[in-house]
């Protein structure tokens, strides 16, 4: 019982994200243009810190536009008259929002200028350096697209039902970068057989069909592939 209340819990706050995705358009623009600078940050040498400061940035500037739906949609709940706390408490609420957003822009031009060099040689070897780093944005990558599609079908919950089986996705992603990065015929095998392992139990617990799973693993793959090939290769 723990652990389904434990899942529902997850189940209720992915819900809330797509809700805001689906809803809000200037979630949907936030999380692209952090899709982007996600990407953007394979090709600068951004140590631990940095990534720490960006990744706290851009979680920043969602959480308060999720905050700002709550709001919004608290207010409707509370009153459909115009009424001027209605009106400061959306705009307060809309002004953090612009805030944060002000902020992002101003650490990204911080992060990304100090990394600037016309030496396309140096770009080219810390990509080829980061595989790591490369792997954690690719899971992000493929999540983000995940639940867009997800978004667009409807269909289940972000954790469990679907098209596609995000389990699965995530499961041959990492397969498929661990098959990448080492040379290791068995560890390759290994991680191959896991992500098989995963997409079988999401099949036999009924939780996904057969075709949701393929895609899935279909999505996982390529979009690992592309990017370790355009990046690395």
């Amino acid at each position: 019982m723990k652990a389904k209340k434990l899942i529902n819990s997850f189940n209720y706050a992915f819900q809330g994200i797509i809700y805001t995705l689906r809803t809000q358009k200037n979630m949907r623009i936030h999380v692209s243009i952090a899709t982007i600078v996600l990407i953007m940050s394979l090709f600068f040498r951004l140590n631990r810190w940095e990534m720490m400061i960006l990744f706290v940035t851009i979680t920043m500037v969602i959480a308060c536009e999720m905050i700002n739906t709550a709001v919004e949609a608290t207010v409707d709940l509370l009153t459909d008259q115009y009424n001027i706390f209605a009106k400061i408490a959306k705009n307060v609420a809309a002004g953090a929002v612009l805030v944060t957003s002000i902020n992002a822009v101003i650490i990204g031009y911080l992060l990304f200028a100090a990394h600037l060099n016309p030496a396309s040689q140096q770009v080219i070897y810390a990509i080829r350096e980061s595989d790591v780093h490369i792997t954690f944005i690719v899971f992000i990558v493929v999540t983000v697209l995940i639940i867009g599609i997800k978004v667009y079908f409807g269909k289940g919950t972000p954790l469990s039902g679907g098209m596609p089986s995000g389990h699965a996705a995530l499961a041959f992603s990492a397969a498929t970068a661990i098959s990448l990065i080492t040379a290791n015929i068995l560890v390759s095998g290994l991680s191959l057989f896991l992500a098989l392992l995963v997409s079988q139990s999401r099949v036999e617990g009924k939780i996904h069909n057969l075709l949701e799973v393929l895609v899935g693993a279909i999505l996982g793959i390529l979009m690992t592939t592309i990017i370790f090939q355009l990046l690395v290769s």
